[in-house]
């Protein structure tokens, strides 16, 4: 699906991209001191990934012209750097590989570059050092459209205000519920501070690409029943698998911990939740009208056995 950028949207972007070549420069500032240029190092990096590169995948992975890249795949050879070959599967197919020469070459030029991203991260703030890192790896994954891989994992400090904040912006968003549902789930989240039990009480994140993109609960009913709560998706991963992934570890959790049933309550409204938890195996107990967070809703109690 296309989708109309905006013109502050388009300036944004363009501002984005003069700043980050200026700070793309102080890095590149870190090569001046070889014989090199920032281009022929990237070549020197693609080869050295691999035992052996055909030309052509090289010419394709860096997006260079084919006489440029000819002519520095010249130079190296003068240089010493490198060495070409035919396939023995497809003679039409060069190869190429670093010396010994070369290699030691690369590994200048890389601990340089690294020195130079050491220096420029020493001048951020550790808390900010993490942002930034996040924002770099959603600027890749949104733009190359790769998904990236979704990993569980603990609350850590900063999680339950982040639990609160989303579901009272997502859920004003896509349902038009009022502030009472925040404060509904920041008095979920309090109780599970205070009443936490680490053998039988859990909850957690999940993220995509170091963002956290959902969260489940896990809390204590009774003795004999868990409940799930809290179960979020952020929209950039839905579809993903990450409510099921996020229902499963509570159930596993919950049967470790002893329990033998599970229950949640949602409402009627919240169809794409529903099918998560059908799929998982609860069923419907019970449903009422329920007036609630500015509209006249359903809730509904789900359950099932471990």
């Amino acid at each position: 699906m296309t989708v109309t950028a905006t013109p502050e949207r388009i300036d944004t972007v363009r501002a984005f991209n003069r700043f980050y070549t200026r700070v793309l420069g102080l890095l590149d500032e870190g090569l001046a001191h070889t014989a090199y240029s920032l281009t022929e190092a990237r070549v020197l990096f693609e080869i050295a990934q691999r035992n052996r590169i055909a030309v052509a995948d090289l010419r394709d992975s860096l997006g260079l012209d084919a006489g440029y890249l000819s002519r520095i795949l010249a130079r190296f050879e003068s240089d010493g750097l490198v060495v070409r070959e035919r396939s023995a599967e497809d003679g039409r197919r060069q190869l190429i590989r670093l010396t010994a020469p070369g290699r030691e070459a690369f590994g200048e030029l890389d601990a340089r570059s690294s020195d130079a991203v050491a220096d420029l991260l020493g001048s951020v703030a550790a808390a900010d050092q993490g942002r930034l890192l996040d924002s770099m790896r959603t600027i890749e994954r949104v733009l190359s459209d790769r998904p990236a891989e979704v990993t569980l994992r603990p609350l850590r400090p900063g999680d339950l205000g982040w639990v609160v904040q989303r579901h009272g912006v997502l859920y004003a968003e896509e349902y038009g519920w009022d502030e009472s549902f925040e404060a509904l789930v920041a008095r979920i989240v309090a109780d599970y501070v205070d009443a936490h039990d680490p053998a039988r009480d859990s909850a957690w994140v999940a993220e995509a690409g170091g963002v956290p993109v959902g969260t489940v609960f896990c809390v204590h009913k009774d003795d004999r029943v868990a409940q799930l709560r809290l179960l979020l998706v952020e929209p950039s991963a839905r579809g993903m698998g990450v409510g099921s992934r996020l229902v499963d570890a509570c159930m596993d959790f919950a049967r470790a911990a002893g329990y033998r049933e599970m229950v949640l309550w949602t409402n009627t409204v919240l169809a794409a939740a529903r099918r998560i938890y059908q799929r998982a195996g609860f069923e419907l107990l019970d449903e009422s009208p329920n007036p609630a967070f500015g509209h006249d809703l359903t809730a509904q109690h789900w359950g099932r056995a471990l």
